[in-house]
């Protein structure tokens, strides 16, 4: 395999780990009105992420770098074309982090109640703007090749906001969602737990409507694609994934179920990377003006060397992470909370 088609992969899985693990954040942030039924709920459900919030999105963090490094040509073109979009992600990021460590600060409720929001709507943009723009991605957007050299976006943020492009952020939206439901009930006893699984059991089947036509009307918009097989094949398991958590959580099974979700996005997104392949972007305007893996990516000597880089780093984060999920795994009640804190 050359090493473009490596670096494709390994882009592809570094966003597989932030979706799979900021997924659930942005799920358990979005639960905040709807399980927090006082300050005492919302900061058990906000304790629950504490320890790895910021952790998870340093995988959104190495993936851009690795698609500035690896695909310039890429991150330029999708950087400039989706800015406002893009703009509106970091926003809320940065508003969501903010609000995780001043919400505490003891001011009265007016004052944690603003932030709550930010939490909240901070957790609603991100997923809703990235499976708008995944889905762009692979229907096709206005590119097209400059004489100069490079490509050029000639479409605006309305553009992106097209039937299929809304139900990819729909997907992306409720599938978070789902997933940060079952981690609540993962990491809580009590009412809360309880009140998380049917709460996900709920959302879980409208969750499972929404994936289950953007994967097919995927596929159809894919019929002619070399890689269709692949592409039907992760999409049947994302189905499966997402129907078995679905299961598990009716049963009770809150690690399967948080498996069963995770799986679901993992290969959901493995079905996109597939659409998308040889090509990174698909040109709406002609197919001959598709942004290529090759003609994005970097020179070889750059490949290689981040490619010993990544063989050398990947293992510790792995490893570090692994570490600090295990050292956070005891569940959450109302009573770990201090009283007067």
């Amino acid at each position: 395999m050359e090493l473009t088609s490596i670096w494709f992969v390994i882009v592809g899985a570094m966003l597989i780990g932030y979706f799979v693990l900021d997924g659930f954040d942005f799920g358990v942030g979005m639960s905040l009105p709807f399980l927090g039924k006082d300050d005492t709920d919302r900061r058990v459900l906000i304790n629950t992420i504490g320890p790895v919030w910021d952790l998870n999105e340093t995988w959104l963090i190495v993936a851009g770098a690795s698609l500035f490094a690896a695909f310039p040509e890429w991150y330029a073109t999708m950087f400039s074309g989706f800015y406002l979009a893009l703009l509106l992600i970091l926003v809320a990021l940065i508003l969501r982090g903010v609000s995780f460590e001043y919400r505490h600060q003891g001011k009265g409720e007016r004052w944690t109640g603003w932030f709550d929001r930010f939490i909240f709507w901070g957790s609603v943009l991100p997923p809703f703007l990235w499976g708008v723009a995944f889905a762009n991605l692979v229907q096709g957007v206005p590119i097209a090749p400059l004489e100069t050299g490079g490509w050029i976006y000639e479409g605006t943020l309305l553009t992106l906001l097209n039937p299929y492009g809304l139900l990819g952020g729909v997907v992306m939206l409720l599938v978070c969602f789902v997933h940060g439901l079952v981690f609540v009930s993962l990491k809580t006893e009590g009412e809360m737990r309880g009140r998380a699984r049917r709460l996900a059991t709920r959302v879980g089947i409208a969750a499972i409507a929404a994936a289950a036509a953007f994967l097919a009307w995927t596929v159809a918009l894919h019929l002619d694609s070399p890689n269709l097989g692949l592409i039907i094949g992760c999409a049947a398991v994302a189905a499966a994934g997402l129907v078995a958590g679905f299961l598990a959580n009716l049963g009770g099974r809150e690690g399967w179920a948080f498996t069963g979700n995770a799986v679901a996005i993992a290969f959901a997104l493995l079905a996109i990377f597939a659409a998308l392949h040889p090509n990174v972007i698909h040109s709406s305007i002609d197919p001959a003006y598709s942004m290529s893996v090759s003609g994005a990516a970097s020179s070889q000597k750059t490949l290689e060397l981040m490619t010993w880089v990544a063989v050398f780093t990947l293992p510790l984060v792995l490893a570090y992470q692994a570490w600090t999920y295990w050292v956070f795994r005891r569940r959450l009640s109302r009573a770990s909370i201090p009283v007067g804190h």
